[in-house]
């Protein structure tokens, strides 16, 4: 699994310009759709190892369970992120303006 890349932060100003939210959104956008590459490509491995291994083939077992247990953490991982996301949306409703 490969760390976050730090996200870089905007300045909260009244002139901050409608390109700038853009690029912000645009950039955690991709972080996210990165991870969830990233999630799908460990989940692929997994399942390749596993079926080498039902198949008898230059896989062993200790690294097909490594792969795994690497799937399961980072899609635990995955859900951790989106129960936070959902919690922060669910907080940002309830506020009243």
């Amino acid at each position: 699994m490969q760390p976050i890349q730090g996200i870089q932060l905007i300045p909260l100003q009244s002139t901050t310009g409608k390109a700038e939210v853009t690029k912000a959104e645009n950039g955690f956008s991709d972080l996210l759709t990165g991870m969830v590459a990233e999630v799908d490509n460990q989940q692929k491995a997994a399942d390749t190892a596993i079926q080498e291994v039902h198949a008898g083939g230059a896989k062993n077992l200790p690294e097909a369970m490594i792969a795994m247990e690497q799937a399961d953490i980072s899609i635990r991982f995955m859900v951790q992120v989106r129960n936070k996301a959902m919690e922060a949306y669910q907080e940002i409703m309830r506020m009243q303006v």
